[in-house]
């Protein structure tokens, strides 16, 4: 079934996900339905790096729209004639940057997906039958149990101030019966002394009920001051550093219903004594007396209960959903001039205050950014799903202002543009039975960027702040940043896989990082690391930063290996003597798949094991595969189609078990294409880059160094077609030339490992010196052959001259 058709039968709470998805600009909803088919078969994602093939698809939807228009025409559809002219019209400015338009729509079918697969998920959980994970501690038992008792003694006050107003209505009557009746005899004076014994019996009676009532009410306060110090101080607290969490991509739960009961409860509670206070106040004006309790006693009281909403309330507004842009790496980083979206809450839920209460947004005052488009909106319950109060900014933008000062702040701290915090305030007044309340909520600090090439470097600001910062509106954080130790960092890194492909980081693939940053240690427990090392200084002897490292293996999985590393397939992080020790028991062609150590942006390779004659393993590895190639072709169809050609020998992929022994057709036969051979959509990079070249004892270098290229990333392709010429017989020279180079640029110090051979990929245009040689014990850093003279290695196909 087509991803539209499955979108519009889901359950409503996912449509109304669909719904907020396409109330952004770019894609507009009619435009998705009508042309529904065509979108979901177009190659989006290739076409966001193909230009000519953007173009021809930017041109096939403008005709398309022709088409509908045309028809909505004929039909005298007039409403949808005019709306498919404008989606035209709005389009037509794409017409310089059609990758630009590509890209967009691709992010809004990826999350049409997201919200596919978490209905699905849901739906399977509901199957099986499976209970949601019990997120109530112990401790918010027993402030369920103290907030049911606080709306029963709630109960109880009105019942006894509905008893005092009967005894005063009691005593008024007599009172006034009394006053009526004349002393004209003996007897019936007699009587009337009887009647104001009586009458003093009521009033005492009466004194006593208004004391305890005021008692009451104070112990009333009592409990909901505790009520709302642990809501405050704890809950809330406690909400907001997971929050902050969850922001960097932590599974944390920051749901706000509970918090938003609890919050209503001790409001309603609140009011309901303002409202006895008030009654109070009515019955003393119907009737007082000297020493009376309420004249005395209320106004302390209503003072209280008045300090007490104004704290719940001003602690009750917050940003449910922290500032975000639709295709940014992550929340709190914002771009000049492009939109983003930012929704605020007030968790006391009063529905007579729907759409009464308006919200404006402004910049912290010291920037230089003014914030632009729809910036004030009504709390109202319709934008939220639980209907709780909400204002939903969706299209927000920050402009930047070019007059008046250096804009470096009151403080004019030396910091990078990536390490300016600036927080995004949102205010409103609550107007309710009497009280007024200005209330303010504040954003987590964003980073403000003007260039797309800035998000790696701000997005690492804000996972370093929202893991160590203990002052949510610090933003002199970086002034005098923090270390962090390890076993802070280790979880944030894997909660940046988590957070992109629902798989985080194993333990031993957490070692294998903390040994690249600090070296082999005992434990890892008390290792710190710097911000600076983390994202300002470039790794030793390499021209990157660690976090841009990591993340260009984080972005590389997420676009081209999600299922992969889902799956468990890849174990990625594992260093060279750990993958030896793993391969070297095992049986031949058993392989794995590791993440490049040295690639900037993100490579991976496989290793796998093989046996001499004397039955010595031989483990051999591949340069890495990048973005570069897996844009052409899937990683599981490189592992498929891999092949090396040996001397007089078949051509054969030595790659036969996923390590720890699953056949490389099951684990990967999923995800495999059903056309194979000459009938491969990816026949060209097949016969082009994984035709491989390898001759006994042809290339041999052995060195100690620790890194990639070491132990045999350096296997390259015959560029070039494989037909029937590839059985000539082509006489490789031995290299015998000296080599060395810087070592590995992620090591804190050097390894030695066991020699191996390694296996050198080849193009037609790398040609080679037989004046030069490799030599043991030198270390040498992932390299390419260009560059050194000799004879040519001809491609597979052609005639060798």
């Amino acid at each position: 079934m087509a991803q539209w058709e499955r979108l519009r039968q889901l359950h409503s709470v996912y449509q109304q996900q669909l719904d907020e998805l396409y109330d952004r600009d770019g894609l507009p909803m009619d435009v998705r339905y009508y042309l529904a088919a065509w979108i979901e078969k177009q190659e989006w994602e290739r076409a966001v790096r193909d230009y000519d093939l953007a173009m021809v698809l930017f041109q096939v939807l403008l005709d398309n729209l022709d088409t509908q228009h045309s028809r909505f025409v004929q039909e005298e559809q007039f409403l949808l004639k005019h709306n498919i002219r404008r989606y035209k019209q709005n389009f037509q400015v794409c017409l310089e940057q059609p990758c630009t338009l590509a890209s967009t729509i691709l992010w809004f079918l990826q999350k049409e997906k997201e919200i596919l697969e978490t209905a699905e998920l849901d739906m399977q959980v509901k199957l099986l039958q499976v209970e949601p994970e019990q997120m109530e501690t112990d401790s918010q038992k027993d402030l369920e149990r103290r907030m049911a008792g606080l709306r029963n003694e709630v109960q109880c006050v009105e019942h006894a101030l509905t008893c005092l107003e009967e005894q005063q209505d009691e005593f008024d009557f007599k009172y006034k019966t009394h006053q009526m009746e004349g002393a004209t005899e003996e007897a019936a004076k007699k009587e009337q002394d009887q009647n104001m014994k009586v009458l003093q019996m009521l009033i005492n009676r009466l004194d006593e009920c208004r004391k305890t009532m005021l008692s009451n009410l104070g112990k009333l306060l009592d409990r909901s001051e505790e009520l709302l110090s642990v809501l405050v101080k704890k809950e809330l607290l406690e909400w907001q550093k997971r929050q902050q969490k969850a922001c960097i991509g932590a599974p944390d739960n920051v749901c706000l219903d509970q918090l938003e009961n609890w919050f209503t409860c001790v409001a309603v509670c609140l009011f309901q004594v303002r409202e006895f206070l008030s009654k109070l106040q009515e019955l003393m004006g119907k009737l007082t007396y000297p020493n009376d309790p309420v004249k005395a006693q209320k106004p302390v009281l209503q003072s209280r209960v008045d300090s007490l909403l104004t704290e719940l309330l001003k602690s009750a507004f917050v940003v449910e959903t922290q500032p975000s842009m639709p295709q940014g790496k992550g929340p709190l980083v914002l771009r000049t001039n492009v939109q983003f979206s930012v929704k605020t809450r007030l968790l006391v839920k009063f529905p007579e205050l729907n759409h009464a209460m308006r919200v404006t947004v402004s910049m912290s005052r010291y920037r230089r950014f003014n914030v632009l488009g729809s910036n004030s909106k009504a709390l109202n319950m319709a934008e939220s799903q639980t209907g709780g109060m909400v204002a939903d900014f969706r299209h927000l933008t920050l402009k930047e202002q070019k007059s008046g000062g250096s804009g470096k702040g009151v403080n004019d701290i030396s910091l990078s543009v990536t390490e300016e915090l600036h927080i995004i305030y949102f205010d409103t007044v609550f107007e309710m039975k009497g009280l007024s309340v200005n209330l303010q909520a504040a954003s987590l600090p964003v980073v403000v960027i003007s260039n797309s090439s800035q998000q790696q470097s701000a997005w690492s600001s804000i996972l370093w702040f929202n893991m160590l910062s203990q002052d949510p509106k610090d933003i002199t954080f970086f002034a005098n940043c923090p270390a962090a130790m390890w076993p802070q960092l280790g979880e944030m890194l894997s909660w940046q896989f988590l957070s992109a492909t629902k798989r985080g980081l194993e333990p031993e693939q957490l070692d294998m990082i903390a040994y690249k940053l600090f070296g082999k240690q005992q434990n890892y427990d008390s290792c710190k690391m710097t911000w600076s090392r983390f994202s300002k200084e470039n790794v030793p002897n390499a021209n990157f930063t660690f976090w841009v490292w990591f993340d260009g293996i984080l972005v590389l999985v997420k676009t081209y290996l999600e299922n992969l590393w889902r799956d468990g397939s890849i174990m990625g992080f594992v260093s060279k003597a750990r993958e030896k020790t793993l391969l070297k028991k095992k049986q031949t062609g058993t392989f794995l798949l590791r993440f490049s150590e040295s690639v900037r942006d993100g490579g991976i390779t496989f290793s796998w094991v093989e046996y001499s004659p004397t039955g010595e393993p031989d483990v051999k590895s591949v340069q890495p595969f990048t973005k570069v190639d897996l844009s052409q072709i899937p990683f599981h169809e490189i592992i498929r189609n891999f092949q090396i050609f040996e001397a007089e020998n078949v051509p054969e992929n030595p790659l036969l078990y996923l390590y720890p022994n699953t056949p490389k057709d099951e684990a990967f036969g999923k995800y495999y294409t059903d056309k194979t051979g000459d009938d491969s959509p990816y026949i060209k990079y097949i016969k082009t880059k994984l035709m491989f070249v390898s001759k006994e004892n042809t290339l041999e270098a052995k060195s100690p160094m620790y890194s990639d290229m070491a132990e045999g990333e350096g296997l390259e392709p015959v560029n070039g077609l494989c037909g029937e010429a590839a059985g000539l017989s082509v006489d490789l020279h031995p290299l015998e030339s000296p080599m060395s180079a810087d070592p590995d640029p992620m090591l804190s110090g050097t390894i030695e490992t066991p020699h191996e051979d390694l296996l050198l990929y080849f193009n037609n245009t790398n040609t080679f010196s037989s004046t030069e040689m490799f030599t043991n014990d030198h270390t040498f850093s992932e390299f390419g052959l260009q560059g050194l003279a000799g004879p040519f290695l001809q491609p597979c196909g052609s005639t060798y001259q």
